[in-house]
């Protein structure tokens, strides 16, 4: 069976990869999520939005006791503060985002004027810098409060990236993301996908290898290691450093184009951020 399994995930990183024949977004996210499913069966697709405690029944128990008492509930509620003071100029981030909080759903996308993925943080920190406003460091602080506050308004939103098929900018962008995803780096030598996908499952030291599938629906998180909440180029530039290879700039292209891929392939799991993880 594990013979079975390592071949299958050979067989899907050449497809995705290949160079020979590019498959399409479409093609590589049934691949993605039929991988899953086969070594996972007893999972409902539904499940891994739940990350590794859709595959892992003694976490998942430790996880729903501390759901009762989120340990994101502050950072939520500090997030709103921030989404409803106004700005030195009078106006709030409902001036940059009429249809209100709920817009995690609409990230990351492929902005056709600007020729490059927009992440949530961008936008907002695109909105501060409009109204005359300081922008948000990306990675640790404020940020991550009004992320947990738009998170937690969007739950039950269904990931939906859209790949333009008009824009061959955006298929280039997707494609970089992808060789990203699959690419070794690091004095370990491994890719995203080696521990994601062909590990997914397995433990390594004290913790189970959460599977990719769903990765991106319960950011930002409340990490017991961190202390607090952190955003997924956080964790993008932890993963780096877990491998010894030297991080990127978060929202930077490598990680926004990382996150585009990323989150394509869990089109149609809801959101649930934010999320709480050891």
């Amino acid at each position: 069976m594990k013979k079975i399994l390592l071949m299958s995930v050979s067989m899907l990183t050449a497809l995705v990869i290949s160079g020979a024949v590019m498959a399409s977004p479409e093609e590589d996210r049934a691949i993605f999520q039929k991988y899953f499913k086969e070594r996972f069966p007893a999972v409902p697709t539904e499940e891994f939005a739940n990350g590794v405690y859709s595959i892992d029944p003694v976490g998942r128990e430790n996880w729903e006791a501390i759901e009762e008492f989120p340990p994101y509930e502050t950072f939520i509620d500090a997030g709103q503060e921030m989404w409803e003071k106004p700005f030195a100029n009078g106006k709030t981030y409902k001036d940059c985002f009429p249809d209100g909080p709920a817009i995690a759903g609409k990230y990351p996308h492929w902005d056709k004027k600007k020729g490059s993925v927009i992440t949530l943080p961008m936008a907002l920190n695109a909105c501060l810098k409009a109204n005359g406003e300081k922008p948000l460091k990306y990675k640790k602080g404020p940020i991550n409060n009004i992320l947990s506050y738009i998170a937690y308004e969007s739950r039950g939103q269904v990931t939906n990236v859209v790949i333009p098929k008009d824009d061959p900018r955006a298929m280039e962008a997707y494609e970089m993301g992808k060789k990203f995803y699959f690419t070794k780096r690091g004095q370990l030598n491994f890719s995203c996908a080696n521990c994601h996908l062909q590990n997914a499952g397995m433990r390594l030291r004290t913790e189970i290898l959460s599977p990719a599938l769903g990765h991106t629906t319960h950011f930002p998180v409340y990490r017991s290691k961190w202390g607090t909440v952190g955003s997924l180029h956080r964790r993008f530039t932890g993963c780096n450093k877990q491998v010894r290879a030297k991080p990127f700039k978060a929202h930077g292209e490598e990680y926004r184009n990382l996150e585009y891929f990323l989150t394509y392939q869990s089109n149609g799991l809801e959101l649930n951020g934010p999320g709480a993880r050891k």
